[in-house]
């Protein structure tokens, strides 16, 4: 379960005195001194019942500048700050089933009920309305391989609501969670860790009824422009997606670089031969994927 952080501090602070504080401290939460700080910052925040409102309504208004950071981190996510180094803030804002943008969006639009884990660190808490429920599992990251289907070896650790002025520590490939609509609209603040390794590190989805891996959630633009780059025809894209597939970090990527040479392939043979390739790869995920598009084209 993600590690609850005691943080009693009274005082308030505006969004630009939280950064500068985080900044001067720096976000590592490896290092239990910054993540404590960083927790004191979040606090102080939190306690400032005005700035988001006064950001929101800037931003309706739309006089001056807008206070708010462009993103298309996702639909429910306000950027608070730019990528500052080693975090970035956002706010969250989680819709109960009776608002309209739930009825009309759906649960997925808001990842509701997906259990999945991050490949980042951050710090939530609670910042208004009585905050979304939590089922918790802890994993073996370093135990899976990232097959869908694979068992996960998921243990449950209870279930939390997010109430206000809670502060959560989740933990980057260990703590792994399927959250529930509040009660009413509410609304999380977080720091986010970032780090530059930390795309290439896979995030998953998955099924806690048969605890197994659904399928692998962090794809990113490297994989979309190398599928394109291959698919134009390039001779040169092609070594790179050769080169890719055999040592690349990321599993999902070398998969990917797989089958964007076997979607070219003019013949069942050629399309054999690169997964006859990939299945002597080096990955587990890669080799048992590649398995099942031999049988496939079998």
């Amino acid at each position: 379960m993600p590690r609850l952080i005691e943080m009693a501090d009274e005082q308030s602070c505006s969004l630009e005195e939280c950064i500068a504080g985080l900044d001067a401290t720096g976000f590592d939460p490896r290092d239990d001194g910054t993540l404590h700080e960083a927790a004191r910052w979040l606090r102080r925040l939190g306690n400032n019942r005005d700035f988001l409102g006064d950001m929101l309504v800037a931003e309706l208004v739309g006089e001056g500048p807008s206070p708010m950071v462009d993103s298309a981190y996702s639909p429910q996510s306000m950027m608070l700050s730019g990528f500052r180094p080693g975090y970035f803030l956002r706010a969250n804002i989680w819709p109960a089933k009776s608002d309209p943008v739930y009825r009309a969006s759906g649960a997925g639009t808001f990842a509701y009920g997906l259990a999945h884990d991050h490949n980042f660190d951050f710090l939530t808490l609670g910042y208004h309305g009585p905050g979304y429920e939590s089922d918790y599992w802890e994993y073996d990251y370093e135990a899976v391989t990232g097959l869908p289907g694979e068992r996960a070896g998921l243990r449950f650790t209870g279930r939390r609501t997010l109430t206000p002025g809670t502060i959560l520590h989740y933990r980057a490939h260990r703590d792994v969670h399927a959250q529930w609509p509040p009660e009413r609209l509410s609304v999380s603040l977080n720091v986010m860790a970032t780090n530059p390794a930390q795309g290439w590190f896979d995030q998953y989805a998955f099924d806690p009824a048969t605890d197994t891996v659904a399928r692998v959630l962090s794809p990113n633009s490297t994989e979309a422009f190398l599928r394109l780059a291959v698919a134009l025809g390039s001779g040169e894209a092609d070594d790179l997606a050769r080169h890719i597939g055999s040592s690349h970090p990321s599993e999902s990527l070398r998969m990917a670089a797989f089958e964007a040479r076997a979607e070219q392939a003019k013949r069942l043979a050629e399309a054999d031969s690169v997964w006859r390739e990939a299945e002597l790869s080096g990955s587990l995920m890669v080799a048992g994927l590649a398995s099942q598009r031999r049988r496939e084209l079998a």
